[in-house]
């Protein structure tokens, strides 16, 4: 049931698509070249693949709910091509492309932090120590950032 809900879909963004482009664009005359819709009732698995005249291409493979691959491509208005390969799995949607947003450098003074962390496990045995004996349970370097003077930072609000 899956399989069929995303084909209908697939296909409602493309004929959309197609629609919505300018009649004089080589898009309103595209042709469909190669198309393949398998479905397997006794293991649920499918495939399907679509290619047309103007550059638009699709495959998916999988097992109905439980993992599927595929890809895709098409040209921008600027003649661009944009492909997407992705897998469906039990770790969620995991899609690549040279197009697709990428998450910023983690800076630095964080990095070199995480791995002090990780090279200083005793310094948490410390810190609950600390929260017994009048300290605030962060540890001697935390209680040195924390007696700091807080003016003059830049988010801080003058009054």
């Amino acid at each position: 049931m899956f399989k069929i809900q995303l084909v209908v879909l697939v296909a409602a963004v493309f004929v959309g698509a197609v629609q919505s482009a300018p009649s004089d664009s080589a898009d309103a005359h595209a042709e469909i070249r190669s198309y393949v819709n398998e479905l397997k009732q006794d293991d649920n698995s499918y495939k399907y693949q679509f290619e047309t005249s103007n550059g638009i291409a699709q495959q998916e493979q999988g097992v109905g709910g439980y993992y599927a691959s595929g890809s895709s491509q098409y040209y921008t208005p600027e003649g661009q091509l944009i492909q997407l390969t992705y897998t469906a799995d039990e770790n969620g949607f995991q899609p690549q492309g040279e197009h697709l947003p990428t998450p910023h450098p983690i800076p630095e003074a964080i990095i070199k932090s995480l791995e002090w962390n990780r090279d200083h496990p005793e310094e948490d045995n410390e810190g609950q120590y600390n929260q017994g004996h009048g300290g605030n349970g962060y540890g001697e370097q935390a209680n040195q950032f924390l007696q700091a003077p807080a003016s003059g930072l830049p988010y801080e609000k003058k009054i």
